[in-house]
């Protein structure tokens, strides 16, 4: 039995979303035709009605943290893939900060089959550019490639010798796979908590100045030109980044970056208190950032859309912003706040959008989804563009609330999510 999607606005990557049926069978998408065309014979088969609603790729999250194994009172990687599928993200990407860090093959065949129990999103991860993410001896990269590691990254701490992260980036390329950095100078940073501002001078809070992510990013991209590897660069927030990963991009090095909807939303000056909610690394900066990294994605210079999904239990994040860890959720926000803010005001087209969220992760990681297309993996997601509601964290799949957009009205829902034909999620 396959199943007809049928009269949604069909989102092909390709253009302006059209009215179109879309049937799938074996996992695959079997066929997308017109309304207008032959009628349809849908006996047998299971039908559901996306009259006005849009039929998108799944969303491809390339930056999400579930936190196991070690952290399971934050989230699990059954909570955190059907937090994603909740969210319309049927392909994530696991960073390795967990407790061990997946900086072995053992650990890295353990999330894998943690991910195929759950049977809610591909998950994918990535491996450690070194043992326990301590920044001295590499990680086996060789072995870690051979089962599964999708790039090699530190998150959560940025490699603070460029000899080391040279020595990394050779061994990638020779491998043929990205360095994804998280970058951070750790000298500039000690004791920080919040972006050097306004905010943290009012608080009374040490600041992390600008320049603490850019010197890294200027770094790497050097040292990226010099060993030919795929180099990304994670949640970019702040001018100068955007600047330098321009820069780099015209000399032609193999530079690749990302953002964060809240970078691209949230300014320090929003920041209603010291609410650790509202602590996320890279910390939120200015609106002359914000508007940096906005103008660096829509010219390119930044390539994608990720969450950062960071779960932290509410105990943790009631410490207040000097003790609290760094972090917010996000998966099952990101379209609906994107949406709003960005398409329902003009400046985006829907189109956009969707190509920052699926095409566009796929192609710089070199990925198989991110389209819908007659033989491709039926890998999509149905969103009720119409439906408004309010951010209510207590309806979250994930087992975190630790969000700055609780009670924002947002249009643009996810409905339901599927992962090789099979329906995973489904808003009850």
């Amino acid at each position: 039995m396959g199943i007809w999607i049928l009269n949604g606005l069909v989102a092909d990557g390709t253009g302006k979303p059209d009215k179109r049926h879309v049937f799938v069978d074996k996992g695959k998408i079997a066929a997308i035709v017109a309304p207008e065309a032959a009628p349809l014979s849908t006996d047998g088969h299971e039908v559901i009605d996306a009259a006005g609603k849009l039929v998108a790729p799944g969303f491809i999250d390339m930056h999400v943290h579930l936190r196991e194994p070690g952290y399971e009172h934050k989230e699990t990687i059954a909570t955190g893939s059907l937090s994603a599928a909740a969210g319309g993200f049927t392909t994530i990407a696991c960073m390795p900060n967990t407790k061990p860090p997946i900086d072995s093959p053992e650990v890295l065949d353990y999330v894998y089959a943690k991910a195929k129990e759950a049977g809610k999103a591909r998950v994918l991860s990535y491996a450690c550019i070194t043992r326990g993410q301590a920044g001295e001896a590499l990680t086996d990269f060789e072995a870690l490639k051979a089962h599964g590691a999708i790039g090699f990254t530190d998150d959560g701490v940025g490699v603070q010798s460029a000899r080391r992260m040279k020595e990394a980036m050779k061994r990638a390329a020779e491998l043929g796979l990205p360095i994804v950095a998280h970058c951070e100078d750790d000298t500039l940073i000690e004791g920080a908590c919040v972006t050097k501002g306004a905010f943290a001078e009012k608080h009374g809070l040490k600041g992390i100045p600008n320049e603490a992510e850019a010197i890294h990013v200027g770094r790497d991209i050097l040292l990226a030109e010099a060993t030919g590897v795929h180099y990304h660069v994670c949640h970019v927030s702040t001018e100068q980044s955007v600047r330098l990963i321009r820069l780099g991009k015209a000399c032609g090095v193999r530079v690749t970056a990302e953002v964060c909807p809240h970078h691209l939303l949230l300014s320090d000056e929003d920041i209603p208190g010291p609410d650790a909610n509202w602590k996320m690394n890279p910390p939120l900066r200015s609106r002359r950032d914000v508007e940096a990294v906005i103008e660096g994605l829509e010219d390119g210079t930044i390539d994608m859309i990720v969450t950062d999904h960071a779960p932290h239990s509410a105990e943790e994040k009631a410490r207040g912003m000097q003790a609290a860890p760094f972090g917010i959720v996000g998966f099952e926000t990101a379209f609906p706040l994107l949406y709003t803010k960005f398409v329902k005001t003009g400046r985006w087209t829907l189109e956009f959008l969707i190509d920052k969220m699926t095409r566009k992760p796929a192609d710089v990681f070199g990925l198989p989804w991110g389209r819908l297309s007659a033989g491709s993996d039926a890998d999509l997601v149905i969103i009720d563009l119409e439906k408004e509601r309010l951010v209510d964290p207590s309806r979250f799949y994930g087992k975190s609330r630790n969000t700055p957009f609780a009670g924002w009205r947002l249009a643009g829902w996810p409905e339901l999510t599927m992962v090789a034909g099979s329906i995973v999620w489904r808003e009850n």
